[in-house]
């Protein structure tokens, strides 16, 4: 910046969303649970709108998330959803949801092992064919297979953002952070709104 330029009229980075927020939010929460965790499922609400639909709900929330939602109208509550079932796969579930009007989007938080590309090719050729039980151990202990925690969050009007978070890198100052870290997921929970 020069000497004699304003420094009103510097740029400024832009506000953190209300969306990005309760993704990194979320999983910071699912974090303190540590490892191993099952997937959890979250509802996401607009909390004016929450607000408005049941008054009561006010002396619920903290003082400091009323006051978010009054200077915020894009402020985001999530509600953990209780007694999602255990699937062994991530899309037959995602293929059986569906959210009411009352939501505004939704969040999921998966555990996955990710390995380079050429790692999944190598174990891809020494594994027999329809063997996926075999290939997934074969990945899991394949030496640059790496633990993640995926958070991801989608709104109805076609918003999403992404957290991940390595093992090995285990620390909020870690999480990687972005709308299309994970665009198949962010897919397949999109889906989950389609009215």
């Amino acid at each position: 910046m020069s000497p004699d330029a304003d420094p009103r009229s510097a740029p400024t980075s832009p506000r953190p969303s209300g969306l990005w927020r309760t993704v990194a939010e979320i999983e910071r929460h699912v974090a303190t649970d540590g490892w191993g965790a099952p997937l959890r499922l979250f509802a996401l609400v607009r909390t004016a709108d929450a607000l408005d639909r049941d008054p009561g709900l006010a002396r619920r929330l903290p003082p400091n998330v009323l006051d978010e939602a009054r200077a915020d109208p894009d402020h985001l509550t999530s509600v953990e959803q209780e007694g999602v079932p255990a699937v062994a796969d991530l899309d037959e579930l995602l293929g059986q949801l569906a959210w009411p009007d009352g939501v505004d989007g939704a969040a999921l938080v998966v555990e996955r092992i990710l390995v380079p590309p050429d790692a999944e090719t190598e174990v891809r050729a020494v594994t027999a064919g329809d063997d996926e039980a075999g290939r997934a151990r074969a990945l899991a202990a394949h030496p640059l297979a790496e633990d993640v925690r995926i958070a991801v969050g989608v709104l109805r009007d076609g918003r999403h953002e992404c957290a991940v978070r390595s093992r090995s890198k285990d620390s909020d100052g870690e999480v990687a952070t972005g709308a299309d870290l994970v665009p198949g997921l962010v897919g397949a929970l999109a889906a989950t709104l389609q009215d």
